[in-house]
This record gives structure tokens, C-alpha cells and sequence, in this order.
């Protein structure tokens, strides 16, 4: 039997090994179907999905890999046959693989729209046949890839790019400048990529939302200018146009999403009454989310850099926080003045009796040996913005914001820029511009005209 599968399958080895493998036949359409292939081997199909899987000799779940040097490295024609179903619902269903979760997924089509039974079984043996016809070829229901290197997999398309531009730098068709700005762009993706665990397999799934979610992180979470994101967008557009004419996708999808104006905030400061609103809230409802609130508006830390402080770097003795060179937005270690609110809340919320290697916020917002997920401060807040019905323009980062508006009237411009780390006052002032304020002093203001 396996010398017979082997001369009709080209050396195609089957396995079979229990009940949850899957497994076909020489006489099955499944077998029939597909083109020889080098190194096809069946898969093994999960036990949420062995329960739905009749006959075993019927079904099938396949894996090929193309090993060829600029082709994708994965090849994807995973599925079951599908089935008819009868009863108190009667519907079609199979199998497919989805790519970006790595398993199986049900697919299934209902037909109780359908009255008579004649008219059911009819309709049921056209979809078959059609979503076999569908499958044999290449469909997958869970994607929108047609072509073999739509699945290349994201990681080997970052590699494949970066030899092409170290390539070109090397042959002078591209600037040692560029080169470099290229490459400082391209492991900022990497660490986003990494930060994030954002589920990014294969080339395909590079989309428009990908792309903005990537641009507004450097915004939000980076505090990067307008003028930087808006650099990260122009090479993110020409990275796009370099994969779409190696046909990895279809279209630019950067190509739709526009630059932000130089001098433009996404942000707003929050009054007074808004401030005390969020007190209120957040001490009844979320303390830990309130003392991540208290550490950006009174020490002015980022919320990127505040998911890597850890309970060690804060002296209780000089009452200071030391942000770290490795941690720190311009790479300089430097220390902050921990406000005695701020210095408080960490007391009442037993933050010293965690060790000192332990991150300041961990996965629960409390101290932990796991640090916070890149976007769980910004979730949170979406949540508490949601219950005060704040304006979108009220976010986590407003916060800093904020608290350097309140330092600055209370103690002046210069200490409002040491505690914010600022190299020159000038970047202080840029917080502290709001063209929507018309002042009461200016209305009373009695000149000499």
C-alpha cells in the first residue's frame, strides 16, 4: 500500500497514527484533487475538531512547504472535507485553516432558509460540491490571499528586506544616511512587533490597520513628534510598495492614511474639574490605574518608560525615581522628583514590600516579575474616558501634559522643564500653548495705550 501511495503521489508520505489523524485514500476526491508536491506530510488535527471529523478515511488536513529560495515558506491547504448535516438546524460545515491563529476553524453555512427538504438536500450538494471546487484550488475562507508568497511568513519578509537596502547601500544606489534611517525604522518595527505580541505571521495580514495601529504607538506610546511619525509613514509607504511589487500583497495600504499636520496635538490637557473627576473615579474604582496616573502627571514619565520601572529604582530616602538610560526616551539615566501624593499612594498601596527587581506595574497593574502589556495603560483608559464620558482628545499621555500646565504655574517654567527631562525650555512651552484659553488676566489687562 505505501509503495502504491508513494509512485501515485510523487514520494507523498502519509501518516496515520489514531483516531484524531486524518488521513485519505487513493479513490477519495480529496486525494484526486491536489498536485504533487514535494514534502507533503498529514497533519494532526486538534481534539475540538477530531469530534466533528466523520469517517477518517474521508477527511484530511495537509501541510506543504515549498522549499524554494524566494518563494514562501509555507504553502497552505489545510482543511476538511465539507458535510452535510441534518436535524433540528441544517447546515454545511468544514474545516479551514487560518493562518493567523496557527489552528483549524469552523466554517458553516445554514440552510434552513430553506423550507422543503428536497429543497435543502439540492442546495446542500451544489455547496459542496462548490466549496470542495473551491478548496482543491487553494481558497481559504479565513483569508484573502491567492498567491504563494502572500504567506510568506512576516519575519522572513523583514529579513529579505533589510539584505535588499544593506544591498543597495552597499552598490551606492542608496545614501549611508538613508541606509541608516532605513534601518533604525526597520528594528523600531521589530520592537513593536516584539512589545506588542501583535499576531503578525504571514505578509498578507500587513493592512491598513496594522499600519496605523504601528503609527499611532510611536505617537502614543513613544511620545514621538508629528513630524517623526509622519518620517515613519513615508518609509512605511515605501517598505509597502517594496512588498507589493515582490507580490507579497496586493496593494499599498499605507498609500490611504494621511500625514498629521506639523504643529498638530492629538491630545488635549484636562482641566481642573475633569482632573478631580478622575480622582474620584479612579480612587473608588481602580486605584492601581490611578497611581499610573499620578506617576505620569506628577513625574511626567512616559508611559512607555513607566512599564519598565521597577520598585528598586525608587528611593523612599531622596524620595526621587531613576529612570534608566536603557529606559529613558533619549537614553540618559536621570532622576525625577517622586511627589509626596504620588509617594503616599505607593505606601497605602504596599508597593515597598514587593522586591526590588519586581516591575512597578505588572500584568495586574500591580507590582510583579511580568511588566505591563505595551497597550494595557491605553486600554484602561479607553475605559475610564468611556465612564466619564471624556472627549477622544483626553488621553493617558494628557495626563503629562497636564501635570507640566499645573507645575509650571505653580513653581515656573524652569522647574516644570527639569522635571520633565527637557533639554531646553522651548520643548516645555510647547505644552503649555493652548489657542483654545482666552486668559481673564488679558481681559482685565490695563496697558499704557
Amino acid at each position: 500500500m505505501e509503495q502504491l501511495v508513494a509512485r501515485q503521489a510523487h514520494n507523498l508520505e502519509v501518516t496515520c497514527s489514531s483516531h484524531v489523524s486524518a488521513t485519505f485514500t487513493l479513490g477519495s476526491p480529496l486525494y484526486k484533487g491536489f498536485p504533487s508536491v514535494c514534502n507533503k506530510k498529514v497533519g494532526r488535527i486538534s481534539d475540538d475538531v477530531s469530534g466533528h471529523i466523520g469517517c477518517v478515511s474521508e477527511q484530511c488536513k495537509k501541510m506543504c512547504t515549498l522549499k524554494k529560495s524566494f518563494l514562501s515558506a509555507k504553502c497552505l491547504v489545510d482543511y476538511t472535507l465539507p458535510r452535510l448535516h441534518k436535524g433540528k438546524q441544517w447546515y454545511v460545515d468544514f474545516y479551514a485553516y487560518d493562518p493567523a491563529v496557527g489552528d483549524l476553524r469552523r466554517k458553516k453555512y445554514m440552510l434552513d432558509s430553506y423550507k422543503k427538504v428536497n429543497e435543502r438536500e439540492n442546495y446542500a450538494a451544489i455547496l459542496i460540491h462548490n466549496i470542495f471546487e473551491r478548496l482543491k484550488h487553494g481558497w481559504n475562507p479565513w483569508t484573502d490571499a491567492t498567491k504563494t508568497r502572500h504567506f510568506t511568513e512576516f519575519s522572513v519578509v523583514l529579513d529579505r528586506y533589510r539584505t535588499y537596502i544593506n544591498h543597495a547601500a552597499q552598490k551606492g544606489t542608496l545614501k549611508e544616511k538613508t541606509h541608516i534611517d532605513y534601518i533604525s525604522r526597520l528594528r523600531q518595527l521589530q520592537a513593536y512587533l516584539e512589545e506588542t505580541n501583535v499576531n503578525m505571521r504571514y505578509a498578507y495580514q500587513f493592512n491598513k490597520m496594522f499600519a496605523v495601529d504601528f503609527l499611532d504607538y510611536l505617537i502614543l506610546d513613544k511620545d514621538n513628534s508629528a513630524r517623526t511619525r509622519n518620517n515613519y509613514r513615508a518609509w512605511l509607504s515605501a517598505f509597502a510598495s517594496w512588498m507589493k511589487e515582490r507580490q507579497y500583497i496586493e496593494e499599498n495600504p499605507v498609500e490611504e492614511i494621511h500625514m498629521l499636520r506639523e504643529e498638530e496635538k492629538m491630545r488635549d490637557a484636562l482641566p481642573a474639574d475633569a482632573l478631580v473627576r478622575l480622582k474620584d473615579y479612579l480612587g473608588k474604582y481602580n486605584p492601581p490605574f490611578y497611581l499610573a496616573c499620578l506617576m505620569v502627571y506628577y513625574c511626567f514619565i512616559r508611559p512607555g518608560e513607566l512599564r519598565y520601572i521597577k520598585v528598586g529604582d525608587i528611593s523612599i530616602e531622596k524620595q526621587t525615581v531613576y529612570v534608566r538610560p536603557d529606559v529613558a526616551k533619549n537614553r540618559k539615566g536621570q532622576y525625577v522628583a517622586l511627589n509626596d501624593k504620588v509617594l503616599k499612594m505607593m505606601i497605602e498601596q504596599k508597593v515597598f514590600e514587593h522586591p526590588s527587581q519586581d516591575y512597578l506595574f505588572g500584568r495586574k497593574l500591580i507590582p510583579g516579575e511580568e511588566q505591563v502589556y505595551i497597550n494595557q495603560f491605553r486600554n484602561e483608559w479607553r475605559k475610564v474616558r468611556k465612564a466619564l464620558h471624556f472627549p477622544d482628545s483626553y488621553q493617558f499621555y494628557s495626563l503629562k501634559d497636564s501635570g507640566i500646565r499645573d507645575l509650571a504655574n505653580a513653581e515656573g517654567i524652569v522647574v516644570a522643564r527639569d522635571q520633565a527631562r527637557h533639554t531646553d525650555i522651548s520643548v516645555t512651552n510647547k505644552y503649555l500653548k493652548n489657542a483654545n484659553l482666552a486668559h481673564e488676566e488679558a481681559k482685565r489687562f490695563k496697558g499704557e495705550l
